[in-house]
């Protein structure tokens, strides 16, 4: 169980920022070249195509510690490759709330469409290129919207009991899972934003070729169906609005549940209020 308190006051990761080298590729396809910033830049641009559904996500709190690499590259995938920083993976827990999600031939629905989520994840490509996001578990407070995105999507989705609360000074996560097994994994996380006056920050975008932004800025997700095939699914939205944040508290057994091993609190914290999402539909990846 990883456990922080308020008096260590993470302001963005400052506090462990590593220094600006170029990520690098490790992993099943270790060798491979690595993504260029140009490659990255180019994920921003929106898909072809009609999207198949529309999310916003609000309130996301992004935490990451960082892992060497040989001990998450036996977690993913074959045909994946580890895409690092400084020579290290990247795990993340991702809470945040979701509204207003819908396919594209409808319109929300009260009670459906609302919902809290948390991931837990680490950042791929495959074969150079797509640097990606790999979901080893993604908990939702909603019970049809796991059981589509195990069926659709074969996304590692777990039922679980959650609570986003925004307060004066912060925001509040709260999870615990409850289905299918293994139940049980947890988190309770606390952030405050760096100005105590919560309306007076400015917002920034991530600045390209910076840690916030390989670690934000991520436009594709891979999943695995049961024959083995690895699959890519795209999805748009505008580049986060971020903010410091201080970590006031983080307690969880998320990581552990996936099998990821850490050491003491998160070495970055990030949070955005919030971007509006176009989700694609996923597709068959073409060996090169």
């Amino acid at each position: 169980m990883q456990q922080s308190e308020s008096a260590a006051k993470l302001e963005n990761g400052s506090a462990h920022r590593p220094t600006a080298r170029e990520p690098s590729a490790v992993g099943h396809n270790a060798g491979m070249e690595t993504i260029s910033l140009a490659q990255r830049l180019e994920m921003r641009e929106p898909p072809l195509g009609r999207p198949i559904g529309f999310h916003h996500w609000q309130d996301l709190a992004f935490l990451h510690w960082r892992v060497a690499p040989e001990l998450i590259a036996p977690l993913i995938p074959d045909g994946l490759t580890l895409d690092t920083w400084d020579g290290d993976a990247w795990v993340g827990l991702v809470p945040f709330f979701m509204s207003g999600v819908r396919p594209w031939w409808s319109p929300p629905v009260p009670g459906i469409s609302n919902f809290a989520e948390t991931n837990v994840r680490t950042y791929v490509h495959y074969r150079g290129t797509g640097p990606g996001v790999w979901f080893f578990s993604l908990d939702a407070a909603s019970s049809l919207a796991v059981r589509v995105a195990r069926w659709r999507w074969n996304l590692n989705y777990f039922r679980a009991r959650m609570q986003v609360r925004p307060t004066e000074r912060g925001v509040t996560y709260s999870s615990h899972r409850l289905w299918p097994e293994p139940a049980g994994a947890m988190s309770e996380i606390a952030i405050e934003f760096a100005d105590e006056n919560s309306h007076s920050q400015a917002l920034r975008l991530a600045e390209p070729g910076s840690l916030d932004f390989f670690l934000v800025e991520r436009y594709v997700m891979y999943m695995q169906p049961k024959n083995g095939e690895l699959r890519g699914g795209r999805v748009w939205h505008r580049p986060y609005p971020l903010r410091d944040v201080r970590l006031a508290s983080c307690e969880e057994t998320m990581l552990a549940s996936s099998g990821i091993k850490t050491h003491g609190p998160p070495c970055h914290v990030a949070f955005s209020p919030g971007v509006q999402v176009r989700i694609f539909a996923p597709y068959e990846l073409t060996a090169t």
